[in-house]
């Protein structure tokens, strides 16, 4: 994996390590890929279509395209040698939309289900905000399925509003994100 970095922070997340992914993570970033979509979406979606964007969106040559654009960044946590989950963060010409200039994009916060509701999708937006201002970025933003209730619950209660929709595929049956925004 690439280079290990503990984060401080709270109760469990005081040994959490953050990893920066190279090309060496593809596997283990396909993996989480595939198990936390799969674990968030086949109850609501046709396994046809589940299966559709599953074999587009995460084979080793779309993630190895992902992990290698330079405006896109991957991180990894981990907690006693365990894959919780990933992060993706995207700027400038990586956003999937045309944003401000001081806006940057957190297109996935995935974390495995036995991991969710302990406090890590938190974690992970409040890195998100420290990246971003970092790197001198005003605002943070993401897209979020519409029937996705739980996470949408989660975003506005981390202080992001709605400020738009996009379109997307599943498979073959078009769905609606809502885009949500946060100042930082």
């Amino acid at each position: 994996m690439g280079s290990k970095e503990t984060i401080e922070g709270r109760r469990q997340m005081e040994s959490l390590h953050l990893v920066e992914c190279t090309e060496r993570d593809i596997d283990i970033l396909k993996q989480v890929s595939i198990e936390t979509f799969t674990d968030t979406f086949k109850d609501q979606n046709k396994e046809e279509n589940l299966m559709d964007y599953i074999n587009s969106s995460y084979t080793t040559e779309k993630l190895r395209e992902e992990i290698t654009e330079d405006e896109s960044h991957f991180y990894l946590i981990e907690k006693s040698e365990e894959i919780i989950g990933y992060l993706k963060l995207n700027v400038g010409n990586a956003q999937t939309e045309s944003m401000k200039e001081n806006a940057m994009e957190v297109e996935r916060i995935y974390i495995r289900s036995k991991f969710q509701r302990s406090g890590y999708g938190k974690y992970l937006i409040q890195l998100a905000e420290s990246i971003g201002k970092k790197w001198n970025k005003s605002y943070i933003w993401l897209g979020v399925w519409e029937k996705n209730f739980n996470a949408r619950s989660f975003y506005e209660h981390m202080g992001f509003h709605k400020v738009g929709q996009h379109s997307f595929y599943m498979g073959k049956e078009a769905q609606v994100a809502d885009i949500l925004l946060k100042r930082i």
